[in-house]
């Protein structure tokens, strides 16, 4: 691994590359989300960048298609430079080589550092994002606690609204049943794990409000049609920030996920691409990001560097992290086709 001292000289590199040794013609194109996400991202990131080294940022937006990358870098028609990837199109996409694998010293940045680093060979993380249960503290003063209160029809009678998926939903289900969390994949690998957690999800089923897009978890929770709903933690904070909700959100077995910064095999620009990553995936830009949006940075050197005011709307703050779940790309990777399956007819039943 790299000593520390080399990731500050690398960063400073970067950092320091003065603006006029850019040719006006220097750009490089972005690509992610779109929304809240790219938003923050411009103003933590692309911004301060360009700012800094006088490359310019041409920005586009996906939903994460695998297959929009896949089809650049098959025909070596490759106008993307780098792309925000979620843990599992990561695996993917490297896996079939259509991502660079990174070359962590060429980055300049400390492997180890990074919360997720080692289980990504072909990205940079940077942000840490969380499925997560929330109530309506003007609807219910004395909400949930523990993802068992999640099961608990007797303690909180009404309707839930989950995702209309298996992901979340089997690895709660098994942890409200007293799994461990470290247990839970392990467990879930098992044809009588898998059992279980059906047999979990049976109890509240009939209960249970379907929702398909981030944007509804808010809407249920406004409109009083559950009491308490599984959402991604920047919907709850945007509808308390910007709506005026008193939405509490519980964070026992909050399940994390990861954003990563990847380069498109054939990128024209892989030099000034690295110049970014290495510029985005750095402490203080990780830092400056949670200023915009609530997804907590993954470099380790980060978190002291977050303004403590913002501190606990993070998903892996250390006050959340006791019982947090590190969402499996490489189980659902393995296991999604069958289990999707399996939940589509459990649903029709």
């Amino acid at each position: 691994m790299i000593a520390s001292v080399l990731c500050v000289v690398g960063l400073a590199a970067v950092v320091l590359a003065p603006a006029k040794t850019a040719f006006a013609g220097d750009q490089l194109t972005v690509v992610s989300w779109g929304g809240a996400l790219q938003a923050a991202q411009r103003k933590a990131f692309f911004e301060p960048f360009t700012k800094a080294t006088g490359i310019k940022i041409t920005e586009d937006e996906y939903n994460g298609e695998a297959g929009k990358i896949r089809a650049m870098v098959d025909s070596k028609t490759v106008s993307w430079d780098v792309v925000v990837a979620g843990s599992g199109s990561s695996m993917q996409l490297c896996a079939e080589g259509i991502i660079e694998t990174i070359d962590w010293n060429k980055l300049g940045l400390d492997r180890a550092k990074f919360m997720s680093g080692d289980k990504h060979d072909c990205g940079v993380p940077t942000e840490v994002t969380a499925s997560i249960i929330a109530y309506d503290k003007d609807k219910l003063p004395n909400g949930p606690k523990t993802i068992a209160d999640l099961f608990d029809m007797q303690k909180f009678p009404g309707k839930r609204g989950l995702w209309k998926f298996p992901m979340l939903n089997l690895e709660w289900a098994l942890i409200a049943d007293g799994v461990a969390v470290k247990d839970v994949y392990k467990v879930l690998r098992t044809p009588e794990g898998v059992d279980r957690a059906f047999r979990k999800l049976d109890t509240i089923k009939k209960d249970v409000v379907w929702w398909t897009s981030g944007a509804q978890p808010p809407q249920l929770l406004a409109d009083g049609q559950v009491v308490m709903t599984a959402a991604y933690n920047g919907r709850i904070y945007d509808a308390n920030k910007n709506s005026g909700k008193h939405f509490e959100i519980m964070w026992d077995a909050a399940q994390l996920t990861f954003n990563l910064w990847a380069i498109p095999k054939g990128s024209p620009r892989r030099d000034d691409a690295y110049k970014f990553i290495a510029f985005a995936a750095s402490p203080q830009a990780q830092a400056d990001l949670t200023r915009y949006i609530p997804y907590g940075p993954d470099h380790k050197d980060a978190m002291a560097l977050v303004d403590p005011a913002i501190l606990p709307n993070l998903p892996n703050a250390p006050d959340h992290m006791a019982n947090a779940l590190e969402w499996d790309a490489v189980f659902w990777a393995d296991k999604g086709d069958d289990l999707r399956q399996r939940f589509a007819a459990w649903l029709a039943k």
